[in-house]
């Protein structure tokens, strides 16, 4: 289980950083009683950052949840790009491994690597994703008042389900992402 979490100025309303934290911690300590490994990608301003290699170390993880930096752009691209290449090294070495990804994001890339713009350059990669038969779920996390569907064009592009949530609780955002991970089994 791999998060990629959104850590740009529109994710940085303090609400929503809460949900996504306990969320991940609340699914931190179930993958711990599966003995499943975990990871935390954050990605903003210009990049994308393995915050935390996939372990099944709970404390390890807590201790790279608690200073996620928050602000600056939103470098997408960046982020899938990371997420692909973290999964792809992982199934070399553990060939038994079923990754899923977990973006927690609004979808709304502002930054490129290449020459295209960012959001065409996201979709190919999340394009590149699908292809290549990664799990994936997407949690929308913008407002509904703003959302501007792009979160959830990015999970068409992955071939995968977004879950949009009304209220940003992190047992809403825990008990949709056990879902998808039941649907595997």
């Amino acid at each position: 289980m791999l998060f990629v979490v959104d850590a740009s100025w529109s994710m940085a309303v303090a609400e929503r950083m809460s949900a996504t934290k306990g969320a991940i911690l609340s699914l931190l300590t179930d993958a711990y009683q599966r003995r499943d490994r975990v990871g935390l990608i954050v990605f903003q301003k210009d990049r994308a950052n393995l915050i935390l290699p996939p372990t099944n170390s709970v404390q390890l993880a807590q201790r790279a949840l608690v200073d996620i930096p928050v602000g600056g752009k939103t470098p997408l691209s960046a982020g899938l790009f990371l997420a692909h290449d973290v999964v792809v090294r992982e199934k070399r070495l553990h060939p038994d491994v079923m990754p899923l990804l977990i973006f927690l994001t609004d979808g709304a890339g502002n930054v490129a690597m290449g020459e295209a713009s960012p959001q065409k350059e996201a979709h190919d990669l999340a394009d590149q994703i699908a292809e290549d038969e990664i799990r994936c779920v997407v949690i929308n996390m913008e407002h509904a008042a703003f959302d501007q569907g792009l979160a959830n064009s990015l999970a068409e592009h992955l071939k995968s389900p977004c879950y949009t949530l009304s209220q940003l609780r992190a047992q809403n955002l825990y008990e949709a992402v056990r879902t998808e991970m039941a649907k595997a089994q």
